[in-house]
């Protein structure tokens, strides 16, 4: 069985990995290094990383994307102006230069980066709305009706609005040409489903919901966006800006026990979707099961004055990228949509 400190350094090392296949070589450089360097005599910070308790891994509890993280929160504020140099948009620094400079960061910023390493990442992944706008477009489509939204694992409510946005696949503009929210996405596969739709109503949760007005809060969710991606940066922050104004707050509550509550509501002359992106992974088994017998409860419910759709775009195991799927009650047929690149550079439409 594999000592803390190797978990740890090939949890590293994995990270790395699937960063570069995501497109950011700098964070999976980062990544590497802290797998090839990581010391306990690096101080307060390296020994909390390499004696981890649980699993470190990206799929459990993403040390090492707490940790770059907290770094990256770092430069954004200006806080470490040696560390702000050896990041993006410098080019020429050696490993040796970047590392002096991370080592540095975790003694004189020790108590920020313990913290940054007691709680889990949050994202909120903008570009993964063209999936959903697709979605909700066929939702739209099948069901001929104005759509009730429920997120679940919201984190700041970026992607409840997904409406609002303006989208260009391949050559088609789509969305709101005049939103100030623009995401591109290569598009493989049949034309995108144009149905326009109409949001009567959004609503969504987070164990750890973040206000998007917040200075704070808008910090913590910039500082989990990989330093070299510059459009996500400011994607995100043109997103946090839209739903600041939108002001519709995310509920703090268990996923689970929110859905039941949310399921109990019957919304005539309405469809009611219940969605996730890349969330569903991240929660107990028990839960899962939990949430599916809810979602099947109220579909049996359903009718076709007030359907329930179920969209979410999850690791399903299959490659490339994430499965886009979408069941819609009282008819119940479940169908694959496509496949979607995990931050949404890509759709390969199927639906």
């Amino acid at each position: 069985m594999q000592d803390r400190a190797t978990r740890v350094r090939q949890a590293f090392l994995y990270q790395a990995q699937s960063c570069r296949a995501l497109g950011s070589p700098f964070t999976g450089r980062l990544c590497a290094l802290c797998g090839e360097r990581l010391q306990v005599t690096d101080g307060a910070v390296a020994q909390r990383l390499l004696s981890w308790p649980g699993d470190p891994a990206t799929a459990s509890d993403s040390a090492p994307l707490r940790f770059v993280g907290g770094l990256h929160a770092l430069v954004l504020t200006g806080a470490d102006q040696d560390l702000v140099s050896t990041y993006p948009p410098s080019s020429d620094v050696k490993d040796d230069n970047l590392w002096q400079a991370v080592s540095a960061a975790m003694e004189h910023h020790r108590d920020h980066l313990l913290r940054y390493l007691e709680s889990p990442p949050q994202t909120n992944e903008v570009r993964r709305s063209g999936a959903l706008f697709v979605g909700l477009s066929m939702v739209a489509a099948q069901t001929g009706l104005p759509l009730v939204l429920s997120e679940i694992g919201a984190s700041a409510g970026l992607n409840l609005h997904a409406d609002r946005f303006g989208y260009r696949f391949g050559g088609a503009d789509l969305g709101d040409p005049s939103s100030p929210v623009r995401i591109e996405a290569e598009w493989r596969g049949g034309p995108p489903p144009d149905t326009a739709y109409q949001v009567h109503a959004r609503a969504g949760c987070d164990l750890r919901p973040l206000d998007p007005a917040d200075a704070a809060d808008r910090l913590r969710l910039l500082s989990y966006i990989w330093p070299d991606q510059q459009d996500r940066l400011v994607r995100t922050r043109a997103a946090l800006e839209l739903a600041a104004a939108a002001a519709v707050r995310v509920d703090r509550a268990d996923a689970v026990d929110w859905l039941d509550s949310r399921l109990g509501a019957r919304h005539a002359g309405m469809a009611h979707v219940v969605y996730h992106t890349i969330a569903w992974q991240y929660l107990p088994a028990a839960a899962r099961q939990r949430g599916e017998a809810l979602m099947v409860d109220a579909g049996a419910r359903a009718t076709r004055d007030a359907p329930l759709a179920w969209l979410r775009l999850e690791d399903d195991g299959e490659r490339p990228g994430a499965g886009l799927r979408l069941r819609v009650w009282p008819d119940g047929t479940d169908r694959l949509l496509a496949r979607v690149d995990f931050h949404g550079r890509w759709i390969d439409w199927q639906g």
